[in-house]
């Protein structure tokens, strides 16, 4: 970019690269060549503000990207403390995909007065793309994936929201013949890299990865997204616009006002119901909040006693369909 810039008679530009998993002296070396831009990750730049590697006495302008994320991976005490480092007046860009409460906190504390622009809607489900959600046990989610992978032709994405969860999905697919590679948190910078390349070459079929270590990642050619698990907050769920399936794997852990949610948002968004959100609505549709004895009874079989997430007959489809599954010797990896 800087280099067309120069090429058009605007004067030459200078960025530098301040990351971790890289040795701080290469990136120190670089700056005190002196630059026009920084572009970081929070850790390493606060790290290097501390050890007044870097200054931002003259610093103008701070552009928080994909701001929602940084939070997610604790970066906000790194974010707030880098704020102190600027000595003049500046203008502040933030940038976010989604807009959850804390985000909201998060930008009343770093903006004075912004000016709002919202492209679309937060948390709503993409019109590109078909929306699926299935009833699952945890005990039988392996097995599920596996299947759910024979839906589309790679390239597949998996999300879970924990390391063990994606390391267990990983080997599994790994023994099934799938060729896969992994990416979260407890991973090396080297061991991500790779992984994500592998990917991005299609040398990998399928990557499974923890929601905050995909932060940022952008892949073309993605057919399906798979959910490991529901999204805890309904803003984070669907965030692509891109054409594609996203299977959503649910069960009785699962928050029934994300639940609810997540209704509206597919009837917003046109897509089609599964027979377990149709009569999910709240409590004036009969559906019981949790912790009641669900006097109303479950909106999937109007039994009394439960609610929709501990159906035994919603539960029973998905090991019939986990059982027909072992059955037809789904050994083959999807692929």
């Amino acid at each position: 970019m800087f280099e067309a810039l120069g090429d058009c008679g605007m004067p030459y530009m200078r960025a530098g690269l301040c990351i971790g998993g890289v040795p701080i002296g290469e990136q120190s070396k670089e700056f005190r060549q002196g630059i026009h831009i920084v572009v970081a990750t929070p850790g390493r730049l606060s790290d290097m503000l501390t050890k007044k590697i870097i200054n931002l006495e003259v610093c103008r302008y701070l552009v928080l990207d994909e701001a929602d994320r940084m939070l997610d991976m604790g970066f906000e005490d790194e974010i707030k403390s880098i704020f102190y480092f600027f000595k003049a007046q500046r203008q502040t860009l933030l940038f976010s995909a989604t807009m959850p409460k804390k985000i909201q906190h998060f930008a009343k504390s770093a903006l004075v007065q912004p000016i709002v622009v919202n492209v679309g809607r937060a948390g709503a489900a993409s019109l590109n793309v078909l929306q699926e959600l299935e009833f699952v046990r945890s005990e039988n989610k392996l097995v599920r994936v596996l299947e759910c992978l024979q839906k589309t032709a790679p390239k597949v994405l998996i999300f879970a929201e924990k390391k063990v969860d994606v390391d267990n999905i990983y080997e599994y697919l790994l023994v099934k013949g799938v060729e896969v590679a992994s990416i979260h948190g407890g991973k090396d910078q080297s061991d991500r890299h790779a992984g994500i390349e592998a990917f991005r070459k299609n040398e990998k079929d399928v990557l499974v990865a923890t929601d905050v270590a995909s932060k940022g990642l952008d892949f073309q050619g993605i057919q399906h997204v798979i959910n490991f698990d529901m999204p805890e907050d309904i803003e984070n769920y669907g965030r692509s616009g891109r054409k594609g399936l996203a299977t959503t794997f649910i069960n009785k852990k699962s928050e029934m006002s994300v639940l609810s949610d997540l209704k509206q948002l597919l009837v917003e968004a046109g897509q089609e119901l599964p027979e377990f959100l149709k009569g999910l609505a709240g409590d004036e549709d009969g559906i019981a909040p949790a912790g009641t004895n669900a006097e109303k009874g479950c909106a999937y079989c109007s039994g009394l006693g439960h609610r929709i997430t501990d159906c035994p007959k919603l539960a029973g489809i998905g090991n019939k369909t986990t059982q027909a599954l072992a059955r037809g010797g789904g050994d083959d990896g999807g692929f």
